[in-house]
C-alpha cells in the first residue's frame, strides 16, 4: 500500500490535524444549546436533507471518487438499543461513509467545535446530524447530559477516538478515553467501523491516483462491568483498538 504520509507527518501529536480548515466565523454554544434537536420542523427539514437528498447523492459520489464497498451490515441488522460508533478518521468524507454504512439508522456525528466556525459548511452539517464537541469546559455538562439521554433513547453517536483527521493515514492511531466514557456510562455497546485502503482495479488504475475505499462495520463490542470504572473504560477502548488493528493488519496482507 502506498504511503501517503511523510515521516515528519507521523512525528506530529496524534491528536493534532495535519490539515487545518479556514474557520472565520465565530460559534455560540452555551448551556442552552441543543446538540440534539429533536423538534419537529427541525427533524423534517434534517431527515428530508438526510434520505432525499444526501444518501441518493453521496453514494453516487462516493463510489464514483473511492469505489466505496461496504462490508459487515449484518454485524447492526439486530442493534436494538443506543450505540456509540467509532472509525479511524483518514478522509474528509468518512463521515458520509459511515453514513451510509448505516443506512436509513439515524447517527449523529461528534466533531470538532471548530467545524461550526466554517460558513455555510456550518448550517448544512447541523442539518446533517453534526454535534459540536465544546472546547469550553461549563459548556461539556450540557453535552455530556444531551448524548447521555440520546443513547438510553436508542440513539446511536458516531465518535472519531483517534481525535484528528490525517488523510489517508494506513494505521491505527491511539485512542482518547471519551466515546468508551460513554459507553461505559451508558451501557451501551461499540460499534468498531474500520475504513482501509486498496488499490485501484480495471479501468480506474488508468486515472486514479490515490487509492479506492472499503468501510468494514465489525461486530459490536459490549460493555462490561469492573469495580474500577476508569479500568472498564480502559478495557474497552483496548478492545475496540485491537480488533480495528487486527482488522487493518490483515487487510495488509
Amino acid at each position: 500500500m502506498e504511503k501517503y504520509l511523510e515521516q515528519e507527518d507521523m512525528e506530529l501529536a496524534e491528536n493534532e490535524d495535519i490539515i487545518h480548515m479556514y474557520e472565520p466565523l465565530e460559534v455560540h454554544i452555551d448551556e442552552n444549546y441543543k446538540y440534539i434537536n429533536d423538534g419537529k420542523i427541525f427533524s423534517f427539514f434534517s431527515n428530508l436533507l438526510y434520505y432525499g437528498l444526501a444518501i441518493p447523492v453521496l453514494t453516487i459520489l462516493d463510489k464514483i471518487i473511492y469505489d466505496l464497498k461496504i462490508e459487515g451490515k449484518e454485524n447492526i441488522k439486530n442493534l436494538q438499543t443506543g450505540a456509540i460508533s467509532v472509525s479511524n478518521h483518514v478522509l474528509f468524507l468518512d463521515c458520509t461513509m459511515v453514513g451510509l454504512a448505516f443506512g436509513l439508522k439515524k447517527v449523529y456525528f461528534t466533531t470538532r467545535e471548530g467545524s461550526f466556525k466554517i460558513p455555510f459548511i456550518r448550517k448544512l452539517i447541523k442539518l446533517l446530524r453534526a454535534i459540536p464537541i465544546p472546547t469550553d469546559i461549563k459548556n461539556k455538562e450540557c453535552f455530556t447530559k444531551q448524548l447521555n439521554e440520546a443513547l438510553q433513547n436508542g440513539k446511536v453517536i458516531h465518535f472519531y477516538p483517534e481525535q484528528a483527521l490525517w488523510p489517508y493515514c494506513d494505521r491505527l492511531r491511539k485512542f482518547k478515553n471519551g466515546a468508551f466514557n460513554f459507553a461505559i456510562n451508558n451501557k451501551v455497546p461499540v460499534v468498531p467501523i474500520v475504513i482501509t485502503f486498496r488499490k485501484p482495479k480495471g479501468i480506474r488504475k488508468l486515472f486514479k491516483k490515490k487509492d479506492d475505499v472499503t468501510v468494514k462495520i465489525l461486530e459490536p463490542i459490549k460493555y462490561e462491568d469492573e469495580e474500577n470504572k476508569k479500568e472498564s473504560i480502559e478495557k474497552l477502548k483496548e478492545q475496540v483498538h485491537k480488533a480495528m488493528e487486527d482488522n487493518i493488519m490483515n487487510n495488509e496482507r
